[in-house]
């Protein structure tokens, strides 16, 4: 996946005030161009599943909430929510969380090279609104609670090794997890209306049982640069962890995270912006920001869960909104690329890709419902870009 720099260039599909710092400086006294179909093109009629996708690609369901898997014994979790995908031989395998208190926890499933289903189970159990998580490279699924006082746990996507607790990343409201092995840290996000970006450093590499959790710290602007700071008391008690360090940077609502080649990129669904870390120049600014689009007609509302293609797109799930999976390319494109009808009460979740890139995974977390037990986990398969 290449690095990309989204506040330069022209912006193609959206309009260029969606973005900030020089791009938003320089394009003021330009004619923004209009929103519009991104590189797979304008999305089709819903198909049988409601979803409405560019031509080339099909949906298939994976699952649903309260129901056997396909081919299996295993009854599927309710609220499915934060999701990634493991090498498993020629197959691969899928797991989802669970965002239900109590309860909670990870289940997974098992795909043949064919993308048959030919397993599934739970990997984590006893936990309470485990929402998104992240994937480390030493193939282990982070599962994050996403309550006061939550903590990660490290499960094993194969469901041979028992889950463990991963006291010493922090105790605080959880949400997402990337890993970045070029550094050997974590980043993790905190949903909380004054929340902060977080990075854990393991004392050894492959190993989070002990470390030392950091907290961002910057100006109050949406660009400039930035540092980190030791978080004392990574327990958050009595004093949470966003409110030790003097200087920390405030997010509105930290949800989704994706690192790749010395970049990470975060979302606030409070604000409905998208943040851009860059790690080798030590600067941060706001790759998204759908209340700077003119007219009315931001394509990205209600950012959650993000991902990365191996083509340098990232996609960007929707809470609300029109319930759509965005892409963002490399040329800043910012555009639909799938649509759910029918389910206004649900949001889209987990988001991710199968090995090879050819399958995209999801979740309608409450379905046509609207509550917890209405959950539908998606496959769309067609012609990704490389």
């Amino acid at each position: 996946m290449e690095r990309r720099s989204f506040l330069r260039g022209a912006v193609i599909g959206t309009s260029a005030a969606a973005f900030g710092g020089t791009l938003w400086q320089g394009a003021a006294s330009a004619a923004p161009a209009q929103p519009g179909p991104g590189p797979y093109g304008a999305l089709g009629a819903a198909d049988a599943n409601g979803i409405r996708l560019p031509a080339g690609f099909t949906s298939r369901v994976i699952a649903r909430s309260g129901q056997k898997v396909a081919s299996t014994s295993y009854t599927w979790h309710n609220a499915p929510d934060g999701g990634a995908c493991f090498a498993d031989g020629s197959g691969w395998i899928y797991v989802s969380n669970s965002e239900i208190n109590p309860s909670g926890g990870a289940s997974a499933v098992r795909f043949s090279s064919a993308g048959a289903i030919t397993g599934a189970y739970r990997i984590l159990s006893g936990t309470r609104t485990n929402c998104a998580g992240g994937k480390t490279p030493w193939n282990t699924w982070l599962s994050c609670e996403e309550v006061s006082l939550g903590y990660v746990y490290e499960t094993d996507p194969w469901g041979v090794n028992a889950a463990v607790r991963r006291d010493a990343m922090g105790r605080f409201k959880h949400e997402a997890a990337a890993a970045d092995p070029v550094r050997k840290v974590v980043y993790l996000t905190e949903d909380e209306s004054n929340g902060c970006l977080y990075r854990f450093i393991p004392t050894t590499w492959g190993d989070l049982s002990s470390g030392t959790l950091q907290v961002l710290v910057a100006g109050t602007a949406t660009s400039g640069t930035f540092g980190w700071a030791n978080v004392p008391d990574p327990d958050g008690s009595p004093t949470a962890t966003r409110s030790q360090v003097s200087g920390a940077k405030r997010f509105n609502g930290g949800e989704g995270c994706h690192y790749a080649n010395d970049t990470v990129w975060f979302t606030t669904k409070g604000d409905n912006r998208l943040w851009q870390l860059n790690l080798t120049s030590g600067t941060y600014e706001l790759a998204y920001d759908d209340s700077l689009v003119t007219g009315g007609s931001a394509p990205l509302t209600g950012v959650d869960n993000v991902t990365g293609s191996s083509s340098g797109d990232l996609f960007v799930a929707e809470d609300g909104g029109n319930m759509e999976i965005c892409l963002i390319t490399p040329d800043d494109v910012v555009a639909p690329f799938l649509r759910i009808d029918g389910q206004s009460g649900s949001e889209i979740t987990g988001p991710a890709f199968s090995p090879d890139g050819r399958r995209l995974y999801f979740s309608s977390q409450r379905g046509t419902s609207g509550s917890s037990s209405g959950g539908i986990t998606y496959e769309v398969t067609g012609p990704f870009r490389a």
